[in-house]
């Protein structure tokens, strides 16, 4: 049995698939470094990440199949399933092997799980562009915590850098301790090491929290308990449009 282990980026994925048809190996077993448990008659491959390596493979994967496609294959890594990396290898062998475009052919297993995964993927990045909710600090930051089933924030960063270009922010993936920051010109990822942020309920300390931030906060929430009728309230039909874990970020839901 083969194992290989990468480092869990993309790029270090699609150097992956160049080094599996360069030594012309298959993998059996694909996993992080993080999670390499050593068996028994099992020979182990480190890919070492090449930028070089990877632009070659995601050239070659426009040429076969479409850039919606290959942006699907972005999401499905990004979903972080269990085995989502030999999926992804599979498909991508037969894109290159088949004379014709596969990304239709759902009658391939691998296909329709790929379309399957991609919707999910692409459903959560979603919810996260609708419901975001900002809290402003004294230092005129907006801080937004999230908590999504799979690793979207990196599909939203064009959204926020367009539709939020004149503030400063942070949104923040609370489940996987790694954000972004927006500083008016270029956005970094970033991690809190000590932050005065409960990252449980997303709430900002009082004591970094802009004056007027609490005050809006009551407004909103007197807004919403305004419009609300109460005889027509329906928990699990939220639930469907917003999973509950969403809620506790939410300042109507507080």
């Amino acid at each position: 049995m083969n194992q290989w282990t990468y480092d869990k980026t993309f790029v270090g994925f699609l150097t992956l698939v160049f080094d599996s048809y360069d030594l012309k190996i298959v993998p059996d077993m694909i996993v992080g470094e993080v999670q390499m448990q050593p068996i028994m008659f099992q020979s182990n491959y480190q890919v070492i990440t090449d930028d070089t390596k990877a632009e070659r493979v995601w050239k070659g994967l426009r040429k076969k199949i479409s850039e919606l496609s290959c942006e699907i294959l972005y999401r499905v890594f990004l979903s972080e399933m269990e085995g989502v990396e030999l999926l992804l290898l599979n498909y991508i062998r037969k894109a290159f092997a088949s004379p014709v475009n596969i990304e239709l052919n759902f009658g391939d297993k691998d296909v329709l799980e790929i379309a399957k995964i991609g919707k999910k993927v692409g459903r959560e990045a979603e919810r996260i562009r609708m419901f975001v909710r900002f809290q402003k600090t004294a230092d005129d930051i907006y801080y937004a915590p999230f908590d999504p089933e799979y690793n979207v924030l990196p599909l939203t960063i064009k959204h926020f850098e367009q539709r939020f270009s004149d503030q400063k922010w942070v949104i923040y993936d609370t489940r996987r301790d790694f954000g972004y920051y927006y500083d008016l010109y270029t956005t970094t990822e970033i991690s809190f090491t000590e932050s005065q942020i409960d990252k449980n309920s997303g709430k900002i300390a009082p004591e970094i929290m802009d004056e007027d931030e609490q005050f809006f906060q009551k407004l909103w929430k007197g807004y919403y308990h305004s419009i609300c009728i109460r005889e027509r309230i329906n928990p699990r039909l939220q639930m469907q449009f917003l999973p509950k874990r969403f809620w506790k970020y939410l300042t109507e839901k507080q």
